[in-house]
């Protein structure tokens, strides 16, 4: 199992003017990626919309991630792991997109607690020991604001024993938690990685020992996070300072209309493949649109 550390990009899904996935675009997506050296890349999350792809759409970008990641691998000899989203509030479904991701090649899986049932904590570790036996590495993500439930540390203290788990997404926009997570689990097991799933608190977690980003803003910028994040865990802290607050205003703009409509629409503007989002998701307005226009502006994007 690979060690989970540095800048992972929760990959946006470019779409259409009608909807329809635009797997060129995403193909592009993925290559521009690649090219910014990102440490890995994360499909089919949440910033996917994935609630709203089909499975043969989701087949269909599994299949291009993969063919892309490979290319990418023999021209440069450098492997980029690739964690497919794999999450569902039916336990049986996650256990069989675990499978899909593991068959098709995917270094790893991303687990959501599962959502709108608001199962017990006793629930949620039996969900995490059913897809833990597909045999593929797992990230546990918690985040109680899109999920109704919060992973208890004490919780994730039993998931982290599981075979496969090899580190958490954590998002629960708590810094307690956080520190909780890394003195009652990673300092006792130095492989498990506590992953920022908040772009803002990624420094924050980085100085009290953590391992990471899933970024929703390193879509539009992969090479500026990815400083940022790399100064933090050499320990360089007053430069990745100064990298976390150049970016702080698109840190905060890239949710101003939620997301990912408001990711998306920075892409856009910068000309980079995003396009429409799909309902029930809606384009941001024309107040969101002149914020991150301000934000792009400010962090001279």
């Amino acid at each position: 199992m690979f060690k989970l550390k540095g800048t992972f990009t929760a990959m946006i899904t470019p779409m259409k003017k009608d909807g329809d996935v635009d797997f060129e675009g995403f193909r592009e997506h993925i290559k521009n990626q690649l090219e910014a050296g990102i440490d890995g890349l994360v499909p089919l999350c949440t910033t996917s919309e994935t609630p709203t792809l089909d499975e043969e759409e989701e087949r269909k970008m599994i299949e291009i991630i993969m063919g892309e990641r490979e290319a990418h691998e023999k021209a440069t000899g450098i492997h980029v792991p690739i964690i497919v989203g794999a999450g569902s509030n039916n336990t049986r479904d996650a256990v069989r997109y675990a499978e899909r991701a593991k068959s098709a090649g995917a270094d790893a899986v991303l687990v959501v607690t599962p959502y709108y049932n608001k199962p017990s904590q006793a629930g949620i570790l039996k969900h995490f020991e059913a897809v833990s036996k597909v045999g593929i590495p797992i990230v546990v993500y918690n985040i109680k604001g899109r999920t109704g439930v919060n992973i208890a540390t004490e919780t994730l203290v039993e998931i982290a024993k599981l075979p496969n788990i090899i580190g958490v997404k954590e998002a629960s926009g708590s810094v307690s938690q956080m520190m909780d997570v890394i003195a009652k689990i990673k300092l006792n097991n130095p492989d498990f990685s506590v992953m920022s799933g908040d772009d803002a608190l990624t420094l924050p977690l980085l100085a009290l020992g953590g391992d990471g980003v899933i970024s929703v803003v390193s879509n539009l910028a992969p090479k500026r996070v990815k400083e940022m994040v790399d100064a933090g865990l050499q320990g360089k802290f007053a430069e990745a300072k100064n990298a976390h607050y150049a970016l702080l205003p698109i840190f905060r703009a890239a949710f101003v209309e939620g997301n990912p409509s408001s990711i998306k629409c920075a892409m856009n503007l910068k000309g980079l493949p995003a396009g429409s989002v799909r309902e029930p998701l809606v384009e941001v307005s024309e107040g969101g649109k002149k914020a991150i226009e301000a934000a792009l502006a400010e962090c001279k994007l």
